[in-house]
């Protein structure tokens, strides 16, 4: 993986929807995390909110984002766990018209080399819905920071190669824009 220097930087529009019973603004380190890093690359934080681990509260929330033409990108972070109030993947995952199981995978392989087995406790996911790309994260600061620097950062850098998600953003919702064929009838 590189950079290519001769491709301008895009920046993204990106929100951040921390999933806590418990944080408020004032006090939630991985909502925090997120938003420093990404616009420290140079991506705009287009929302930023907190939402108790409720799946229809959730659910409200990302569908809107989704519907967002303003909106690249969604990072959850909080509700991957496997307590009763741990409720992300289930308001999130039936929203994805595809997923992304690449990064769950990645995102256990860096988490695995920083907390062992450990990482099993997290049922981290990500897919695309509504040509919006989803990542749900963990509701550790480190845990944020892991995927952040290890894989989004990289992933959502449009001069990032061989290949990235910001260059393929254009044709995520190809199927449905998919002129008619030719001799067609409508």
């Amino acid at each position: 993986m590189s950079l290519d220097e001769t491709k301008q930087f895009v920046p993204l529009n990106i929100a951040v929807l921390t999933v806590s019973d418990t944080r408020s603004l004032a006090d939630d380190k991985s909502g925090a995390t997120l938003a420093d890093r990404l616009t420290a690359a140079g991506h705009r934080l287009a929302a930023r909110e907190i939402i108790v681990d409720d799946v229809d509260a959730i659910r409200f929330i990302v569908k809107r984002w989704i519907a967002d033409e303003g909106i690249d990108a969604i990072i959850t972070t909080g509700g991957t766990g496997f307590t009763g109030r741990d409720v992300t993947p289930e308001a999130i995952e039936p929203l994805f018209e595809k997923r992304m199981d690449g990064f769950s995978i990645a995102f256990h392989m860096l988490s695995h080399a920083k907390i062992g087995t450990s990482t099993v406790q997290s049922r981290a996911t990500a897919g695309v819905a509504g040509a919006t790309f989803i990542f749900c994260l963990p509701g550790s600061p480190g845990a944020c920071r892991d995927a952040w620097d290890g894989i989004l950062a990289a992933q959502l850098d449009y001069r990032t190669r061989p290949c990235n998600f910001v260059e393929i953003m254009p044709r995520l919702d190809e199927h449905l824009r998919r002129p008619k064929a030719q001799g067609a009838s409508a």
